[in-house]
């Protein structure tokens, strides 16, 4: 039991930036670190689902809703899935040999591209947020976005191929069971798309499609640009889905 409330301390140590008690890393509680990851989400869609309530209630208008819907995210998790994705638009748009994209990847120095990349994704979110706000319709599959979007990326992180060995993805895939986590994450998976089918089948449909379209998107970018998978990769993949998610539901209020 100790070991398992280590390994979620561990996990909202390392995937958000909310205070946690002080836990030594050891195998036992980085062993299954990615089961608990999607926990993080399941705090962000919470916290989602409240803002959204919370707005309602004092009449917020669409502005004051979006930047906070926004900015959540952020806030939680301390920017570490946005820092992956600025280093991976920088890594892609190098054009360079595999090693030069893994050099700029471990670089601590944001690019130009990072830059507008960052820049390009909030603003995107920012709008979808905001027309999301003048629609009901789809706030329960608002809050699967985030679970799902982490489970999908702990899946990946135990399942797919490494890109080097060395770095946070490949200690994972050392010391991690892999078979049961993956276990793990794919009943969780399962347990996760039951659920937003059964709020609501169309929406979760869309959002589990959109899910499935950038996941497989990513492993082919991944092993194609990179050989393989790391941490920032990782944290592209999850700014993406949750991207691709929230703009599938937003074109679905629009077009029903």
């Amino acid at each position: 039991m100790k070991a398992f409330f280590e390994t979620i301390a561990v996990a909202f140590s390392m995937y958000s930036a909310l205070p946690m008690p002080h836990v030594e890393w050891k195998e036992r509680n980085l062993r299954y670190v990615m089961c608990a990851f999607p926990l993080v989400g399941v705090l962000l869609g919470g916290l989602e689902y409240g803002w959204f309530l919370l707005a309602r209630s004092i009449d917020a208008g669409v502005l004051l809703y979006a930047a906070v819907a926004a900015a959540l995210p952020v806030l939680v998790t301390g920017g570490i899935h946005l820092d992956g994705f600025c280093d991976t638009v920088d890594a892609l748009s190098s054009h360079g040999e595999r090693e030069k994209k893994l050099s700029i990847l471990k670089d601590p120095h944001i690019g130009a591209f990072g830059v507008m990349g960052c820049a390009l994704w909030l603003l995107v979110c920012f709008g979808l947020y905001g027309e999301l706000y003048r629609h009901t319709a789809g706030l329960v599959e608002l809050c699967f976005l985030f679970l799902l979007s982490r489970i999908l990326s702990g899946l990946s992180v135990v399942a797919f191929r490494c890109a080097k060995d060395s770095g946070l993805v490949h200690a994972f895939q050392s010391g991690a069971a892999r078979r049961n986590a993956g276990a793990i994450l794919s009943a969780m998976l399962i347990l996760t798309a039951a659920g937003m089918l059964w709020c609501s089948p169309l929406y979760g449909a869309i959002c589990l499609l959109a899910a499935l379209a950038i996941f497989l998107c990513y492993r082919r970018m991944s092993y194609r640009q990179f050989g393989g998978i790391t941490g920032d990769l990782a944290g592209w993949f999850l700014q993406m889905c949750e991207l691709m998610e929230l703009a599938a539901l937003v074109l679905l209020n629009l077009i029903v």
